[in-house]
């Protein structure tokens, strides 16, 4: 199989964040679709040993920030390539909480929605969160960030936990 036929899939950017307790989390994601319009239903797939999924299955919560264009490298990184256990990921970012108390980034976002989790399906590496949309809103002009625009023109990498993630080819 061609590896290359897969990079033609279309996705966005964005962070998903939780809360369980009194700790939040997010991370980046690519995989972040609406399943159904009436309930509206978002998925989001993530993988096991990442925090947030860890904190997701405790709370059933999660909010979607969607990036805008604006977003950069510095802006991305701690969301992408650190985790959660380690640092604290909202430290300096402006957020706000809402209907299911999970963060909604509000810095590089154009908008987000709240969700809460419904069903969950076991893929493998990773599980897909379904879940029912109870809130959203726009935050802010311009174009949602896609994963082509974060390779081609940020010339951000896939971490190793994504589900987009190849290792790469020895030539």
């Amino acid at each position: 199989m061609n590896d290359e036929s897969l990079y033609k899939l279309s996705y966005g950017m964005y962070i998903v964040s939780t809360k369980s307790n009194d700790r939040l989390n997010g991370q980046i994601a690519n995989t972040v679709f609406q399943v159904t319009a009436g309930p509206p239903k978002i998925a989001v797939c993530l993988n096991k040993k990442n925090f947030t999924h860890e904190l997701i299955q405790s709370s059933k919560i999660f909010a979607v920030s969607i990036l805008s264009t604006e977003a950069d490298m510095k802006f991305i990184g701690p969301f992408g390539f650190k985790c959660g256990r380690d640092i604290d990921k909202f430290k300096g970012v402006n957020y706000k909480t809402h209907k299911t108390g999970a963060p909604i980034i509000l810095d590089n976002t154009i908008s987000y929605l709240e969700a809460e989790v419904t069903e969950t399906l076991d893929v493998g590496t990773h599980t897909l969160f379904v879940g029912k949309v109870v809130d959203g809103d726009l935050l802010g002009e311009g174009n949602p960030m896609t994963y082509e625009y974060y390779h081609m023109v940020i010339k951000g990498k896939a971490p190793e936990n994504a589900p987009t993630y190849r290792k790469k080819k020895n030539k």
